[in-house]
């Protein structure tokens, strides 16, 4: 029987990777840290690449107050920097081929991006569930883990199943939960499962990927009045490389940051359909600073679960307010599909067919058999379950309900126990 997991699990479990931190904490007393400058950032992704066209400059102002931000309010433990700086040099060499290939054949931009399915729902709110179920539709395909790592060359359909990156990218996620034991109970991952269109994002540096590895107030001011047409023209840029060569008849994407940027989202892709999922923000806010507070844990020398509360519990405030706003500019005309957490988690494949319904399409007899294979193989508590409690974040529940009343009196959100 899988373990009940908390965010009190998380921390440096593998002896190797303690031998490795005090290594780096020494490396750190004698000065020789890895620089988070963005200068050196962009130097590692060159010598990486062989490549040094990064494109539009945009970027750069994002890469500057995220790096800015680590450094001064991050506390990052030395091996905490070795991860993060890592993968901020793998957003850059990511760009760079990008780009590059685009270049090379610039027929990429000529792919006509089909309306996509985009869920936008808050973190734990079902989203995960849901954009595995739209997933299994033989007619629409979703970003994957290992793709959205390494998008360039895109996979071609003769060799897609043998693609090495596939394994590369199983055995990142195999080392992380060797690291991370209690991940898989929080949130699972997988090469070939789908995964959150912020990844896209990190290339243009405007993301909340990073803010769940590690706190960082000044750059999150920042990405919240922060201009999003540029990450969105580069996250389509991405997706016409990859169906350039991997056709699809449409996307099925997720992030909860879509909530945080519906107009840019709306001009980006103006034709796309959106379903928004709805859960008692008590539930979620917690649940979302239970997980966060796992990685800062992981990677911060200290990380405070009071300050990770009220970290979490504002930016879910500011993303409802945002997609409360987005709504009544509507003037009441439909705009999205809405899912509540409880129909979903009760009767996942009946809320598949509402959403289907919903844009005038039936659920095929494949979709639905293939629905109810991957529900009967994959219970929700597979890798185990994910406890989580107000009071470690000093958090109350009627306070949480006095800043959320608008949106459950809007969208009919009941309390759970």
């Amino acid at each position: 029987m899988p373990n009940d997991v908390t965010w009190r699990d998380a921390g440096i479990r593998s002896p190797w990777l303690r031998l490795l931190s005090r290594a780096g904490a020494g490396a750190a007393r004698l000065g020789l840290a890895p620089s988070l400058a963005p200068e050196a950032l962009l130097a590692a992704a060159r010598r990486e690449t062989g490549l040094d066209d990064f494109g539009a400059p945009e970027f750069r102002e994002g890469l500057a107050v995220l790096a800015d931000s680590l450094e001064r309010e991050a506390d990052l433990s030395p091996l905490g920097r070795v991860v993060i700086r890592g993968q901020l040099v793998r957003n850059l060499a990511t760009r760079l081929r990008v780009l590059d290939w685009a270049k090379r054949h610039p027929e990429v931009r000529e792919e006509r991006i089909a309306p996509p399915f985009v869920i936008l729902g808050l973190p734990r709110t079902g989203t995960t569930l849901l954009s595995f179920l739209l997933d299994l539709d033989p007619r629409s395909r979703s970003l994957r883990a290992w793709e959205a790592e390494q998008p360039v060359p895109p996979p071609e359909l003769a060799t897609v199943a043998e693609d090495p990156r596939i394994a590369a990218t199983a055995k990142r996620l195999a080392d992380g939960d060797r690291v991370m034991p209690w991940l898989p109970a929080m949130h699972p991952m997988g090469a070939t499962l789908p995964t959150e269109c912020v990844t896209l994002f990190m290339l243009e540096f405007r993301s909340l990927q990073i803010e769940t590895q590690a706190r960082v107030p000044c750059y999150r001011a920042w990405l919240e009045r922060a201009d999003m047409r540029p990450a969105f023209a580069l996250h389509r840029l991405v997706l016409q490389i990859l169906q350039s060569r991997l056709p699809t008849e449409r996307w099925a994407l997720k992030t909860p940051q879509y909530l945080w940027c519906l107009p840019a989202l709306r001009e980006a892709y103006p034709d796309a359909r959106l379903i928004w999922t709805h859960r008692d923000p008590v539930p979620v806010v917690a649940s979302v600073a239970s997980l966060n507070q796992a990685f800062y844990r992981t990677w911060a020398r200290r990380a405070d679960p009071l300050v990770t509360g009220a970290y979490w519990s504002s930016h879910m405030a500011e993303a409802v307010g945002r997609g409360l706003a987005f709504d009544a500019a509507q003037g009441g005309r439909p705009w999205c599909h809405h899912v509540r957490y409880a129909e979903l988690m009760k009767d996942p494949l009946g809320a598949v067919e509402a959403i289907y319904g919903a844009f005038g399409e039936p659920v095929s007899d494949l979709h639905r058999r293939r629905m109810e294979a991957w529900m009967r193989d994959r219970p929700q508590s597979a890798f185990g379950r994910h406890r989580y409690d107000l009071a470690d974040f000093a958090l109350e529940r009627d306070a949480l309900d006095r800043a959320y009343a608008a949106y459950r009196e809007r969208f009919g959100v009941p309390r759970e126990a």
